[in-house]
């Protein structure tokens, strides 16, 4: 496996963490103003799992490759953690109708989500993993 993508992935998952925040920051002002967004496919509480299913692979396969590279093998725990808020914020928030509640632990995992990409791209660069 070229390592090239490893870095790659980190960038895209942190951009993925990123959008996913401001996405779950938006959404209940643009609902506000534009109440017809709650109908669309991003106001639907299936969104959240559709962003599940591109989030854990692509997160599993920059981390499990970074830390294969550079054995820093918290970053996998640290991402492990941030899947497991956004797994807890689509359960939770939704079985339980508390809407600050999924925005709070959907907002903590994509942080913690990116820190670990981050962490795992900076480990990649200082052990010479060769991507950029």
């Amino acid at each position: 496996m070229n390592v090239k993508y490893i870095g790659l992935a980190d960038k895209i998952s942190i951009s993925a963490s990123t959008l996913c925040a401001i996405h779950c920051i938006t959404l209940p002002l643009l609902i506000g103003v534009f109440p017809a967004v709650g109908t669309s496919f991003f106001g639907d509480e299936a969104f959240h799992f559709w962003l599940l299913w591109l989030v854990i692979p692509l997160s599993a396969f920059a981390l499990l490759l970074g830390c294969r590279r550079h054995k820093v093998m918290s970053v996998l725990g640290i991402g492990a953690a941030g899947v497991g808020f956004l797994v807890a914020a689509a359960i939770l928030g939704h079985e339980l109708d508390a809407p600050s509640l999924e925005r709070g632990l959907t907002l903590l995992g994509a942080t913690v989500i990116a820190v670990a990409h981050y962490r795992n791209y900076r480990h990649c660069r200082s052990s010479n993993c060769d991507h950029h």
